[in-house]
């Protein structure tokens, strides 16, 4: 009840300020109604549907989120979550405008038609877009040919990502992790506390009871939000297919120039150094993961459609990340990145 009672205030507090919001119509008011209702579902109507209790748990984070930070932003990474998120923030904030910006970290390695999607999408909704590149590091030669993914990584993301944080004021960076997705990130609290340093102490997080979420910060700390963080991996594709969110065309497979590099597939997008035994295919393959084109590898695929996606997923029982490099250069890889500020 006290979480009800806290969803509703805070419903009230975001939406009042919107200018559309006294000029809602009947259709709208029975839209709010019927999300409040989805949200007592959750909590305890065993009738609700799978999805739509993933659904209404994501918007009440995102509305507590938006209620209880002075600036949040969206962590807008292109992937499937990132268009997932996307959907969710519409939904939770509609007829009003999304009401904080959308932040991305290009590293400069990002594949081309991810950036295309990236710049058509926002412009398409009109949201505001940060884009935030550590020129700096570039200008010295920082890239994942020269330093391996560990150290371009440090460089072009965790410390571009906490530049940007910092200089932005953002004190809530809401992103779309998921605790299926790697052992490090199933310790993620969804209020997930950092340091004035924005760096992860595991141990020290805060209890989540039920769903109370803890926002008290001191200056200088943040907190970073995983409003997807009880999803799997088959609920993102299923709710893309039910909504009909637009996706990267990369996730689906086609006939494509890969680099065979042992048992990783690179789609040889930015070059690279190549060595004796890496040999140029042309392979049927797609993207389970996005990232950095050098980092991220491909799979050998015959799913050309979300459907096939999804039938795909209900027969395999491996990682997305088994061919995100960064993931396994050294032992507790993810987790160590994540204490120093990786997302």
């Amino acid at each position: 009840m006290v979480s009800l009672i806290s969803f509703i205030a805070n419903f009230s507090r975001v939406n009042e300020s919107s200018r559309f919001y006294s000029e809602r119509s009947e259709f709208h008011k029975r839209y709010f109604f019927l999300l409040e209702l989805r949200v007592i579902g959750a909590m305890g109507n065993p009738s609700l549907s799978h999805l739509d209790a993933l659904e209404a748990e994501s918007i009440y984070i995102l509305r507590e989120a938006a209620a209880e930070f002075s600036r949040p932003a969206l962590l807008y990474s292109i992937g499937k979550d990132s268009s997932v998120m996307l959907r969710l923030v519409q939904k939770s904030f509609y007829p009003a405008p999304i009401p904080f910006p959308f932040l991305h970290i290009d590293t400069t390695y990002k594949f081309r038609e991810m950036i295309e999607f990236r710049d058509r999408t926002c412009s398409e909704l009109g949201v505001k877009l940060i884009v935030h590149t550590n020129h700096e590091a570039i200008a010295m030669g920082a890239n994942p040919f020269r330093l391996g993914p560990s150290k371009c990584c440090a460089l072009l993301k965790t410390k571009a990502l906490l530049d940007s944080l910092s200089q932005n004021g953002i004190d809530a960076a809401i992103g779309g992790a998921r605790r299926d997705e790697e052992k490090s990130r199933a310790k993620e609290r969804i209020f997930s506390f950092r340091d004035a340093f924005g760096q992860w102490d595991p141990k020290n997080q805060r209890p989540e009871l039920w769903n109370l979420y803890n926002s008290r910060i001191d200056k200088g700390q943040s907190v970073r939000v995983f409003p997807l963080s009880n999803w799997t991996e088959l609920d993102v594709w299923e709710y893309i297919r039910r909504e009909e969110i637009p996706v990267v065309p990369l996730y689906f497979a086609k006939e494509r120039e890969v680099v065979v590099r042992g048992d990783k597939l690179i789609i040889p997008e930015h070059g690279g150094e190549r060595f004796s035994s890496d040999r140029v295919e042309v392979i049927r393959c797609r993207m389970r993961s996005l990232g950095c084109s050098h980092c991220s590898g491909a799979i050998r695929s015959e799913a050309d459609s979300i459907s096939g996606i999804i039938d795909e997923l209900k027969a395999i029982r491996r990682s997305e990340r088994e061919n995100r490099l960064i993931d396994h250069d050294q032992e507790g890889s993810m987790e160590l990145k994540k204490r120093e500020g990786y997302f």
